[in-house]
């Protein structure tokens, strides 16, 4: 009799509530589908009316978090759930959520900073951390921050690691100095290899005239004399300048007989009598 009960009750209920699971489930699918489809109508136009990549990204990530908090709510109206209450326990589990996850919270209120503050913009070259990590901005998102490194690799930074660090901006005035420094022989011509860097520099088709390259003498070491130079280049060009100089500039050097000094060792043998 129990079971027969227990079936008949377990029977009721999955009529009752089997087309409100599926019209859920239903609900929930075409939603995501939806707010796939409007955040990739909306993105463009609010980069449109931002004017700026990195805050047009960061508005929408914002965005598709809050259709998709509004769609669960909306599936969960439809289980009878008093959604003004779900919400007062909704908020109520964020506080508690977010004391647990207090570097998350923090990482959200980096990204805000980031955006506020614009250290640097979707498409810059930067440094993050005196250097560690150097790469092109790919996206600025709530929590992270992705870097595209020059060898194709994907860097994620947390937002709080970010402007917790010291943060160089590289391409953010548009036009870079590549600061390059080649050692020389004591015993070599300074002004003549002052000529041959001049001359390597002005052969880059990266190189810009105006401000003009120079070469002057950074430093007297233990062993070789210094030769400072900074040629600048649009910033899109950095890597392909300093690469350039160092080849051509050691092949020049070495078609002009001027050496560079490398560490020696010299071993002295007494002999025993």
């Amino acid at each position: 009799m129990d079971l027969e009960n227990i079936i008949s009750k377990g029977t009721a209920m999955a009529i009752e509530y089997a087309p409100k699971v599926l019209l859920a489930i239903i609900t929930l699918v075409v939603g995501l589908w939806i707010i796939k489809k409007i955040m990739k109508w909306v993105a463009p136009q609010i980069e449109k009316s931002t004017k700026d990549e990195t805050l047009s990204s960061f508005l929408a990530s914002i965005l598709g978090a809050v259709l998709k908090i509004m769609l669960i709510l909306s599936v969960a109206s439809m289980f009878g759930v008093d959604t003004t209450s779900f919400i007062a326990i909704f908020g109520a589990l964020m506080v508690g959520i977010g004391m647990a996850l207090n570097g998350s919270i923090g990482h959200i209120a980096s990204g805000v900073m980031l955006m506020i503050f614009k250290p640097f913009k979707v498409g810059d070259l930067v440094k993050i951390g005196g250097g560690q990590t150097t790469g092109t901005v790919d996206t600025i998102s709530a929590f992270n921050t992705v870097l595209a490194t020059l060898d194709n690799k994907r860097v994620i930074i947390a937002n709080g690691n970010v402007t917790s660090n010291d943060i160089t901006n590289i391409s953010g005035q548009g036009i870079v100095g590549v600061e390059l420094t080649y050692g020389i022989a004591y015993s070599a011509d300074i002004d003549k290899a002052r000529k041959v860097i001049l001359e390597v520099g002005a052969s880059c088709p990266h190189i810009i005239k105006d401000p003009a390259q120079g070469v002057v003498v950074a430093n007297l070491g233990d062993s070789s004399v210094d030769l400072a130079t900074r040629p600048f280049c649009n910033s899109e060009h950095y890597w392909d300048v300093m690469f350039y100089m160092q080849e051509n500039v050691k092949k020049a050097f070495d078609a002009n007989g001027i050496n560079i000094p490398f560490p020696n060792m010299e071993v002295h043998m007494m002999a025993n009598n």
